[in-house]
Parts: structure tokens; C-alpha cells; sequence
């Protein structure tokens, strides 16, 4: 079975688990805005995600994810939520993967959801920290991380 019709199986109880991951971490931002708009705000990244992996092109998730941070950052979210909000929808993803799909097919899965949520956290993170710069960033250079 290809991954997204198998995502798209248990789409429901992906979000739903997502969610109370989400809740229970007592974001600030998330606890002021209502469950539907949460659940709203997971499932489109959550429809975003298995559209880039049908169609193999990262555009719409990057689109969505810089106007999220503008509009995230502008609203007062802080990137730290936003990100866990990505997270809790990936972790999910992971575990169902891992626990329900062919087990031969679990590597590429697992990469072609990290790739298309991970661009997304990327372009994310790259759009608060030009807001909060002031200037355009087109990458992060972490290269004293490394030896």
C-alpha cells in the first residue's frame, strides 16, 4: 500500500493522537486558541504533508509554512510552539509507521515524511528569524556545531 492512502487511513486517529500530544504539552498560544482551531490548524499540515509526498514537490508546504510564520510571529506565537505543533503531527506519523507498515518499506516512510515536515519546520524557522531580524535568512549556518 503507498504511504499516503495508508496515512490517509488513519488520518483520524493520527490528528486526534497529535492533538492531545499538542494539548498536553500546555502551550501558551495553542491553550488560548480553541480545539477546532488546533485540530484544524494539525490536519492541514497533516493534508499539506501527504500532498507533498503524492506529488514529490515541496512547494505548497513551503508556501504554508512561511505564511504560517509570518502569521504565527505577528500573532505572538512563539517559534518554539509552532515547532511542536509539527512535531506532535511527525512523532504520531513515526509511531504509526513504525507500528502498522510494512516493515521493509519503514526507511523510506520515515524519510519522506521527515523530508516534507522537516522542510516545512525549516522554512518555518527561517521566516521567524528574518521577522525577528529584520533581515531575509535563506539558511541557518550551524557549521561551528560541527568539526
Amino acid at each position: 500500500m503507498e504511504l499516503t492512502e495508508f496515512l490517509d487511513k488513519r488520518k483520524n486517529t493520527i490528528l486526534e493522537n497529535a492533538y492531545v500530544i499538542l494539548k498536553n504539552h500546555h502551550l501558551k498560544s495553542y491553550d488560548n486558541s480553541t480545539s477546532g482551531e488546533n485540530k484544524e490548524r494539525l490536519q492541514k499540515l497533516f493534508d499539506l504533508s501527504l500532498e507533498s509526498i503524492k506529488t514529490k514537490d515541496l512547494k505548497h508546504i513551503n508556501t504554508y509554512s512561511s505564511e504560517l510564520g509570518e502569521k504565527r510571529f505577528h500573532s505572538g506565537f512563539d517559534l518554539s510552539e509552532v515547532q511542536t505543533a509539527f512535531n506532535a503531527l511527525e512523532e504520531v506519523i513515526w509511531n504509526t509507521i513504525i507500528n502498522e507498515y510494512e516493515l521493509s518499506e519503514q526507511g523510506r516512510a520515515l524519510g519522506l515524511i521527515s523530508t516534507a515536515l522537516g522542510t516545512g519546520k525549516q522554512t518555518l524557522a527561517l521566516t521567524y528569524v528574518s521577522l525577528a531580524t529584520k533581515r531575509k535568512v535563506t539558511t541557518l549556518d550551524l557549521s561551528e556545531l560541527f568539526d
